[in-house]
């Protein structure tokens, strides 16, 4: 039991970012210059996902809570269901928000292939600007929640291989084996293949990760290369 609290490590900075980011696009949502990239009135997608995010965060302060008052083995076990059912959730949530976003772009692409009805030139910019930062911050989340099984298993030790390989975790005298990568650690992962459209210093190393990067890159790619260039090229 001494080693299950020795091991345990509950990155509570870690969700609340996690939680940031997600209130933070909800009010990226928001800011669409174009009504028409929202699904129904602007603030249905944002106070849905906001509900879903408040009971969320309370389960996880409320296993966070009980998993640092656990004397017994079986209180562990229940701990650790309590938290694979929260990062089911957690992940069904991201998918929701991918999803959106994944229309707005569509909406967006649209608007492009009928440029005399389409917004314009700065309302594209702006919005090709939010879905592309939105992308950032959902991949962030998914890759955060997708590596060894999740913060919470990462926290407690977990066996499961690692989905990345950060620099921390190489041979040559730096490695430390006591780190685990934290949401911000994620997040630059998800920046940098979205600005350079491929790995950077952090290697994916399993199917799942390399298919999410590469899912990544073509978001961005597309919101870049397509709906950003367009949109200049209307300013000029």
């Amino acid at each position: 039991m001494r080693a299950h609290h020795a091991t345990l490590e509950t990155h509570a900075l870690d969700f609340w970012l996690a939680r940031g980011a997600i209130a933070l696009i909800a009010g990226l949502q928001l800011l669409f210059v174009n009504p028409n990239l929202s699904i129904g009135p602007r603030w249905v997608a944002p106070t849905f996902e906001l509900m879903m995010l408040i009971p969320l965060s309370v389960a996880t302060a409320w296993t966070q809570q009980r998993a640092r008052r656990a004397t017994e083995d079986h209180h562990w076990l229940a701990i650790r269901r309590h938290r694979q059912w929260i990062r089911a959730m957690a992940m069904a949530l991201t998918v929701i928000i991918m999803l959106i976003n994944f229309e707005a772009l569509a909406a967006v692409t649209r608007a492009l292939l009928h440029p005399s009805k389409g917004p314009s030139g700065q309302s594209l910019l702006i919005d090709a600007l939010n879905i592309w930062f939105t992308n950032v911050v959902i991949f962030a989340l998914w890759f955060w929640n997708v590596d060894r099984d999740g913060a919470a298993a990462r926290g407690l030790g977990s066996r499961q291989k690692p989905d990345f390989l950060f620099p921390q975790m190489v041979g040559g005298g730096d490695e430390d084996p006591s780190w685990t990568p934290g949401f911000l650690d994620y997040f630059y992962v998800s920046f940098t293949n979205a600005t350079a459209f491929s790995p950077t210093d952090t290697m994916p190393l399993t199917v799942r990760a390399k298919m999410l990067m590469a899912l990544e890159s073509f978001v961005s790619l597309l919101t870049v290369g397509l709906v950003a260039a367009r949109a200049v090229n209307i300013l000029t």
